[in-house]
């Protein structure tokens, strides 16, 4: 795991991979439980035996946004940034969804950061996220994350 302290030290990976997560399972449970939060419980994410006939997975899958729910998660399997006074999630710029995250699949995150400023004392970090889906060659989705980090 990666520690980070300050500013400077968050700069020093600008353009380099920071890491790689851990694989999390995407279960059932977890889709269910994710409908039922977000009241969306279209049948295919939650309807097993329809899904298998019916589905061109042959399966439920996770709702596109449960991945995107997963980024805070995985993202501090990777980083620890430590002395803050608060970080707040600022935003997703070019995000686009590869393919289909089937029920049982597992799924890491690979992070670079693409950009980082200095608004007046705040740092504004831009990670290069992409969702990767074990055994599959295409991610789950891409795109640009961007955390405030109000160090103290």
């Amino acid at each position: 795991m990666v520690i980070i302290k300050s500013h400077s030290e968050f700069e020093s990976y600008l353009d380099h991979e920071i890491g790689v997560s851990s694989w999390h399972k995407i279960t059932q449970q977890q889709i269910s439980n994710f409908a039922d939060a977000t009241l969306d419980h279209q049948w295919i994410h939650t309807d097993s035996e329809r899904a298998k006939t019916e589905s061109p997975f042959n399966a439920t899958i996770a709702h596109g946004y449960l991945t995107l729910s997963l980024i805070p998660f995985l993202w501090k399997q990777i980083v620890d940034v430590q002395n803050l006074k608060m970080e707040v999630n600022y935003g997703i710029e070019k995000l686009k969804f590869g393919q289909a995250v089937i029920v049982n699949s597992e799924v890491r995150c690979r992070v670079k950061l693409a950009c980082i400023s200095n608004l007046r004392g705040i740092t504004k970090a831009t990670l290069a996220i992409k969702l990767e889906i074990k055994d599959q060659l295409k991610p789950a989705f891409t795109g640009d994350v961007l955390f405030l980090y109000h160090f103290i």
